[in-house]
């Protein structure tokens, strides 16, 4: 048997907000241990330390995945706690982020780490499907409080090497769908991705519904820096022109040291509420790998 691999990060954050001032925080550490139990099998652990949503509260020390995975030429099974398999970009590892945060859609509507069982097939290297039952609970749930199941299934298609196309579905109860579409496209240092997520629940009008999207591009402009800027929107209609949120996000990532130590540098403008109500902020982010 091999010996357990050990990685994680650490993310150091200074914040400048109009109105606020300047905030520095430890805004996430992590730790995983990854190896393979037997012929076929794998497992990791995942714990992370991350800075609290308030201002007044610690943070927090809490398990994200804690997996064993069984996998047979083009067919997996991956069961514990994980990612749910819905959103491309709550999927992509934190440490490869091209922004310090999810769309706001994506943190709102995406489901997130769960308990469960997932089954993933690929047809070579033209589609992948996965199809996913879980608690619906959220991570670190003892229980199943309410005896249903979040059923979670998504499929992308490579039709060329450089494109991926994505549909999800999420069930999380008899009186709630999500359904999200997805595109990818990467070609010589080039990067666009964008997503839309829409959520329905029976008995209230569709225009009513939840949705948001966003469009992110990024462009190498050579190896050690890369240009990004994203465009998104975020609707909870049912609540009023109160909870809408626009926001635009422009800045870099400077590879200090490749794959090992690189610094983000974003400006994001959002506009909230029926008055579009504008707050600016300045988003400084060193992050370290081993």
């Amino acid at each position: 048997m091999q010996l357990p691999r050990i990685g994680g990060y650490i993310q150091l954050r200074e914040v400048a907000q109009e109105r606020v001032g300047l905030t520095a925080s430890l805004n996430r550490a992590r730790i995983s241990v990854d190896g393979n139990a037997a012929s076929g099998f794998s497992y990791r652990l995942l714990a992370e330390f991350e800075a609290s949503a308030g201002a007044r509260n610690p943070a927090m020390v809490s398990l994200r995945e804690a997996i064993v995975r069984w996998s047979r030429g083009s067919f997996g099974l991956t069961a514990g706690q994980f990612k749910t398999p819905f959103s491309r970009e709550y999927l992509l590892p934190v440490p490869v982020l091209e922004t310090p945060d999810f769309a706001a859609v994506v943190d709102s509507l995406a489901p997130r780490c769960d308990v469960g069982l997932m089954g993933e097939y690929a047809f070579g290297p033209f589609a992948t499907l996965s199809l996913g039952v879980f608690n619906g609970e959220g991570q670190n749930a003892i229980a199943n409080r309410d005896s249903l199941v979040l059923a979670v299934a998504r499929i992308v298609a490579r039709p060329v090497a450089q494109v991926g196309l994505g549909a999800s579905f999420a069930r999380d109860g008899p009186d709630s769908l999500r359904w999200g579409i997805e595109a990818n496209i990467e070609q010589q240092g080039g990067l666009l991705r964008g997503e839309y997520i829409l959520r329905h629940r029976r008995g209230r009008a569709h225009d009513r519904d939840d949705f948001g999207w966003y469009l992110l591009a990024a462009y190498r402009v050579v190896p050690q820096l890369q240009l990004v800027a994203r465009a998104e929107r975020f609707e909870r209609p049912a609540f009023g022109p109160t909870r809408r949120v626009e926001a635009a996000t422009l800045g870099g990532i400077v590879e200090l040291v490749p794959n090992r130590i690189r610094l983000l540098v974003d400006g994001v403008r959002r506009r909230t509420g029926a008055q579009r109500n504008r707050s600016d902020v300045l988003i400084a982010q060193l992050q370290a790998r081993f």
